[in-house]
């Protein structure tokens, strides 16, 4: 049964900018407004060492995480505060930037500021063990959650596009994803390939903030990966960074690169600036298929999908014509996804990497189902991660708020000896420490899952108590997470039980977390796949060293995870009830 729902027209005549002297405000001229009188004149990045600016080292630690997503070095537009994944911002503007950082500043240990959309609306008393953060982002009552009826919230400053780690700053650069991309093609090397990638050829696109992980993950799989990017200078950034190893001429020189690493069985990863929906047709033309094809461009807004066409011509369309703009972007999709298909069709392993490409290539009329209403190639949790779901892992994240490198490099060492076993996780330090850069205040990831996170969450305060790391540990995640979502397209696609599209988990995730003792939590709607189309919290905690935080750290990192055990557990999978029984989780339905 399909719903349809009218959304009623926006007032237009209101606009967020009214005067102080209480005069009407004027209908907005289509600008998102940004005040760029109030930006900084220091270009804005993270504090380091011990010094606070601030009252408590949580409130410390939500400044320098606000900064650091905003960080240049880390953010896509830093103008537009724009951190990742086409518009996902760190504060609504630059003159609310400028009153969260005085907001948490000012903060006492026993306050809490109210976040709504990337501006503070309030600072309430509460307890020093209650977050000193609240924020919401993009949320708007269901049947108006439209991308539409957001854009014009937009346009009159009255919300912002919060993504999944931008707006609750928790981003760490590409790295955040990285180790995620790596699990997701060593569990498709598990699959299909024996076990390693060596002698395989994957295809993908994008190489912005997030998808610049596919190729290293790739390589790090000692596979070979060619990556496509419409922005040729986003292509030489990531050559720079590592996260590319080379760029190629053009499409001939880039086969032979590949077709030479993977005859050679040398992990390596090919950049070539051009449009997926150009270039994979014409290799379907030339008969080349790769073992693997995915895809990590900006869908999920068409305003962030780049069409076919001389980049220059299409850009300057973007601000000219945006509905042209939009019109054009849904035709390459379109021809995008069906070359995916072809390739699938020939044999080429597909999947969805989540960024709601098969869900825009569907509103442009290509069938992307199959006759039992399943996309017709999977997206990447269903098809490889739901597993590690149903044991309560996900991607577990901390950055030195000293800025040394040196802190995370001993974190490292720590991880290697609190879990010696784990050989995977081993293999995935060795890489890292070899291959991704630190970028901002340097940071790590992990995957590690019910009572890991917990234990070495203490790990780290006990690090942070004896002066072996410099500073206080901000330890947080991803949005996506074991029990933090619900996102049909994505991380609860094909549930068990039908329950794809409950958003009761994330709101629960949050709820508990407020609960347990975090130092801020989050919730917002449409990260990753983009407006109406999922809901989402975020967590973040500050270990600094003290006994009062090792009893929170204690209860937020068991409660966490715990919900993914939870969601997973009532959906059916017995894997998720057995960890359950085996460790501890109480699930009134399974005593």
């Amino acid at each position: 049964m399909t719903l349809t729902t009218q959304t009623p027209e926006l007032n237009l005549e209101a606009n967020s900018l009214s005067t102080a002297t209480g005069a009407a405000p004027q209908k907005h001229d289509g600008k998102r407004p940004m005040f760029y009188e109030f930006k900084p004149e220091e270009t804005v990045k993270a504090k380091h060492g011990t010094t606070l600016r601030c009252k408590t080292w949580e409130a410390e630690a939500a400044l320098r995480m606000l900064e650091n997503n905003l960080d240049p070095a880390v953010s896509l537009v830093y103008d537009e505060l724009i951190v990742y994944g086409g518009a996902g911002r760190a504060a609504r503007n630059w003159k609310e930037y400028q009153t969260i950082v005085k907001t948490l500043k000012e903060l006492e240990a026993d306050e809490t500021m109210l976040v709504q959309s990337g501006k503070a609306v309030g600072v309430l008393k509460t307890w020093p063990h209650a977050p000193r953060v609240l924020i919401a982002n993009s949320n708007i009552v269901p049947a108006w959650s439209t991308q539409e009826y957001f854009d014009e919230l937009d346009k009159m400053g009255l919300m912002m596009y919060g993504q999944m780690t931008a707006g609750s700053w928790i981003y760490i650069a590409t790295q955040g994803i990285l180790q995620g991309t790596y699990e997701t093609f060593a569990a498709m090397a598990d699959k299909h390939f024996g076990g390693s990638l060596r002698g395989t050829i994957t295809l993908t696109a994008g190489l912005g903030g997030m998808s610049g992980a596919q190729p290293l993950a790739v390589t790090m799989n000692d596979g070979v990966c060619l990556v496509i990017e419409p922005i040729d200078e986003r292509v030489k950034q990531k050559v720079r960074e590592g996260y590319v190893d080379e760029q190629a001429n053009d499409l001939t020189h880039a086969l032979e690169l590949c077709e030479r690493a993977k005859a050679d069985g040398k992990g390596w990863s090919v950049g070539l600036t051009g449009n997926a929906a150009t270039i994979l047709p014409r290799l379907l033309e030339l008969g080349f298929l790769p073992e693997i094809v995915t895809d990590q461009t900006s869908a999920h807004d068409l305003m962030d999908y780049i069409p076919e066409g001389e980049i220059g011509e299409v850009l300057a369309l973007k601000t000219a014509n945006p509905e042209e703009f939009k019109h054009q972007a849904l035709t390459s999709i379109v021809k995008h996804v069906e070359a995916i298909l072809e390739m699938q069709r020939r044999g080429t392993i597909a999947v969805d990497y989540g960024n709601n490409l098969r869900g825009q290539a569907e509103k442009g009329g290509l069938n992307v189902r199959d006759e039992n209403g399943q996309f017709l190639y999977p997206g990447f949790v269903p098809g490889y991660i739901r597993p590690l779901f149903c044991e309560g892992k996900g991607p577990f994240r901390w950055a030195a708020l000293s800025g040394d490198p040196q802190d995370i490099l001993r974190i490292d060492r720590a991880l290697l000896e609190t879990f010696p076993e784990n050989k995977l996780l081993a293999r995935w330090i060795e890489k890292a420490q070899a291959k991704v850069p630190f970028i901002g205040l340097p940071a790590r990831v992990c995957w590690l899952g019910y009572g890991e996170r917990e234990k070495f969450g203490l790990v780290i305060n006990d690090l942070v108590a004896r002066g072996e790391v410099s500073a206080p540990i901000v330890i947080g995640r991803d949005h996506l997470d074991c029990g933090s979502v619900a996102s049909p397209n994505r991380e609860t696609e094909g549930m068990k039980d039908g329950s794809d599209a409950v958003a009761d988990w994330p709101l629960l995730n949050a709820l508990a977390n407020c609960a347990s003792g975090a130092d801020w939590v989050s919730l917002h709607n449409g990260g990753g796949v983009g407006i109406g189309n999922s809901t989402h919290s975020g967590m973040v905690i500050v270990a600094t060293g003290t006994p009062e935080k090792a009893e929170r750290l204690r209860r937020v990192l068991t409660t966490d995870p715990g919900m993914g055990i939870f969601r997973h557990a009532d959906a059916g999978y017995e894997l998720a009830q057995d960890v359950a029984r085996e460790r501890g989780a109480k699930i009134p339905s399974l005593s």
